[in-house]
């Protein structure tokens, strides 16, 4: 799993993910073959659209019980040590490989502004419900 995934898994409540379909069972069926289904008359209704997970509310919750002050809005390190991830350089540096970096990564400060704005994007295109001046 990827350090992006990481991050997903610990923001988005499991409901909000996509569901893995389930495995067949193997178990026989117990309907007769040659009964058709139903045709509908009606179109079926559309899903219910899926309400944005509060990104900032999730994590200032995780930052009052975090026990050290952590900046997670403006420092991708506080931002993973908030979520317990790893938040060190080469963790960093994977991060940015995930997300297609294409600075230096000698330039730790660059690239953690960078991470953390694409962090941000990368968690409102999943769904998230992010505050406009933490996307920059």
């Amino acid at each position: 799993m990827g350090i992006l995934s990481n991050i997903f898994h610990k923001i988005f409540p499991s409901s909000h993910q996509e569901a893995a379909p389930s495995p067949a069972s193997g178990a026989p069926s117990t309907a007769p073959a040659a009964t058709p289904a139903p045709i509908p008359t009606q179109p079926a209704p559309a899903p219910a659209a899926r309400e944005p997970v509060d990104v900032e509310a999730i994590l200032n919750a995780k930052a009052a019980q975090a026990g050290q002050p952590l900046n997670w809005r403006t420092s991708i390190v506080d931002l993973l040590k908030l979520l317990d991830i790893d938040s060190g350089l080469q963790a960093r540096k994977e991060l940015a490989q995930e997300l297609h970096y294409t600075g230096d990564t000698g330039d730790s400060a660059a690239m953690n502004i960078w991470l953390h704005k694409q962090v941000m994007h990368k968690l409102e295109e999943n769904g998230g419900k992010v505050p406009a001046e933490l996307k920059g």
